[in-house]
């Protein structure tokens, strides 16, 4: 059971209207690597993977919807006062019409969002590497977001974003170090 603290996991601010960098956040609202994605991966994966492991896999998981709805918030900023002009401008006429400034689950290039980003194996040191992987993709789209602002308020959010899709890597990688022991002390392959 979860308790929702009606606040963010981290302040966002954004310093102006910016329409084009909301239509690039999208991507890690509803991309193959965004924290939607993320979030339903371990989530899903929580049920194949060994108890010494599971709580970790559940409170990324959850922490990756506090992300999400960072992603949202910035979006709403981002959108809130632009003009039709500024959304054409910058390609999201097509999101307005059907979703005027709400943000929705797709990448930045306009695709919905499927189930088929979810990887589970079922194997659990299989589905850590891929956890590993997907957090350092991540990661990249972060840098890649900031560089691409000059809004210092923005870029603060996205680098408190950044560090924890590098904190998740490095949690995930003990992940996978603490079942390999595991396996080689019972000689399981």
């Amino acid at each position: 059971m979860w308790i929702y603290e009606k606040k963010l996991q981290y302040p966002v601010r954004v310093s102006k209207c910016d329409p084009r960098m909301a239509k690039l956040l999208l991507e890690q609202y509803g991309g193959a690597d965004g924290e939607l994605a993320a979030a339903l991966r371990y989530l899903n994966q929580r049920y194949a993977i060994p108890d010494k492991v599971v709580g970790l896999l559940t409170d990324i998981g959850t922490e990756e919807f506090a992300h999400l709805e960072m992603i949202a918030t910035m979006v709403y900023k981002l959108t809130k006062d632009a003009t039709l002009e500024q959304l054409k401008a910058c390609g999201m006429d097509d999101h307005y019409v059907s979703h005027d400034r709400a943000p929705f689950y797709q990448n930045a290039s306009g695709v919905p969002w499927t189930a088929a980003y979810i990887q589970a194996k079922g194997d659990p040191i299989a589905d850590l590497y891929e956890d590993i992987a997907a957090e350092e993709k991540a990661r990249t789209t972060y840098q890649w977001l900031i560089d691409l602002t000059d809004d210092v308020d923005l870029q603060d959010s996205l680098k408190f974003l950044r560090e924890r899709e590098i904190i998740h890597s490095l949690r995930f990688r003990e992940a996978v170090e603490i079942l390999k022991d595991d396996r080689e002390q019972r000689k399981v392959f």
